[in-house]
């Protein structure tokens, strides 16, 4: 599977003929500060439909299937062959957003062999009913690891142990490109010890069910909008 970032909780997935994208965000300057994605997919994929953040393939080309991984039923549904699994959850109950948190949901699908878990925009502790679902479940986390407006990084290190699983690529963290005030991946990664931490250099990383580390790794990428 190849993987590409391209910025807050936005990637690309490529493999077996599928391309997918992950939380398109709303571009611009006026909005998320990020570029347009502007390249295809086959599926984009949004953990709700109320966020800019998080859920605008306007920018996404050609003809994708759009799945709001809320409105999927509770035991999943296969979509152009991906099988996606949603978790629902909520944005954070302290943060002052100027209006009631929203929904939103961590979604899990197998692509390339490689069982991947996008967490969404999840404020609060993961619940332990989604914990004990996704116990050993996961091959590659897509981490929340900015914390303020998401889940705090106590937390996240919580549902990380419990989880478990083998990689996992930060996201949703500060960047001089963006307008969030969110912490920086760095104070994420500050948590874990130096020789299971690589940092990229780029926005891509290639993965196969071979290639997954034996034991908790994480990769960090740099991101391309």
């Amino acid at each position: 599977m190849k993987i590409t970032f391209y910025a807050h909780a936005s990637f690309r997935l490529e493999a077996e003929g599928l391309t997918v994208i992950t939380d398109p965000y709303t571009p611009g300057p006026k909005a998320s500060g990020f570029d347009p994605i502007d390249e295809p997919a086959d599926l984009v994929i949004m953990s709700s439909a109320t966020d800019a953040f998080h859920s605008d393939p306007s920018h996404v080309r050609g003809s994708p299937t759009v799945i709001n991984a809320l409105e999927l039923p509770p035991e999943g549904m296969a979509v152009r062959g991906l099988h996606i699994r949603s978790f629902p959850a909520m944005e954070s109950y302290t943060f002052d957003f100027g209006r009631d948190p929203d929904a939103n949901a961590l979604y899990l699908f197998t692509l390339g062999g490689i069982r991947v878990l996008h967490m969404g925009d999840i404020g609060n502790p993961v619940a332990p009913a989604h914990l004990d679902a996704l116990h050993g479940n996961v091959d590659l986390l897509f981490a929340l690891a900015g914390a303020h407006a998401t889940i705090a990084l106590d937390d996240l290190d919580a549902a990380i142990a419990a989880i478990r699983p083998r990689a996992i690529i930060p996201m949703h963290c500060y960047s001089p490109r963006g307008v969030l005030n969110i912490l920086p991946v760095d104070d994420f990664l500050a948590r874990y010890p130096s020789g299971s931490i690589t940092r990229l250099g780029g926005p891509q990383l290639e993965l196969t069910p071979e290639s997954l580390p034996p034991t908790l790794h994480i990769y960090v990428l740099e991101q391309s909008r």
